[in-house]
């Protein structure tokens, strides 16, 4: 019974690791992609092994499947909960609202707004790029302003220079500075 428990908590442990590592690989994180890939492949042998070495190989696949599933809605949760990488979001307005453009800017947002035309009036877009784990709170505050706006999400894959781009080199440089000043204590 204890081989059985063992093949469910290792396919519990693989499958969130193999769908981490396959978000490293499409974010061009390679170094923890390779790391993620040794211990999910050590796991996936040692896993499979347990399966097949016992004499309860039918429940055993049984239940390595089941942890399979379980696994995925595992990886899944993590992956939400760590929001790896950016979105950007292109919010169509009827009008153009400048108390939820400054709210949004002091908020750390970095908002591009362009002008254009509707079937039956001017039209406002705005686009924001921000890190994943804040899309929930810029969705909120745009919620709260705007209720009527049509929000469109996406993933960028590149990008380069702007506002956000700016702002983490300035961070970084902060950072690097506030070490420098600890180690010279």
């Amino acid at each position: 019974m204890k081989e059985i428990v063992l093949i469910l908590l290792l396919q519990m442990v693989y499958v969130p690791l193999f769908t981490l590592r396959t978000i490293f690989m499409v974010k061009n994180m390679s170094i923890y992609a390779s790391i993620l890939g040794f211990l999910d492949c050590l796991i996936y042998v040692f896993g499979l092994s347990l399966v097949f070495s016992g004499d309860k190989s039918t429940l055993a696949m049984i239940v390595y499947a089941g942890g399979f599933g379980i696994g995925i809605s595992v990886g899944g949760y993590i992956e939400k909960r760590l929001a790896i990488g950016y979105t950007s979001l292109s919010v169509n307005l009827m009008y153009k609202n400048d108390e939820m453009i400054r709210i949004l800017r002091e908020n750390g947002f970095g908002v591009t707004v362009f002008e254009g035309e509707g079937r039956d009036s001017k039209r406002y877009r705005l686009e924001i790029l921000t890190k994943r784990n804040r899309e929930n709170e810029l969705m909120d505050l745009i919620e709260f302003y705007e209720p009527r706006a049509f929000i469109i999400s996406y993933e960028p894959r590149k990008f380069k220079g702007g506002f956000l781009v700016n702002r983490m080199k300035k961070a970084k440089k902060k950072k690097k500075c506030i070490k420098e000043k600890e180690m010279n204590r």
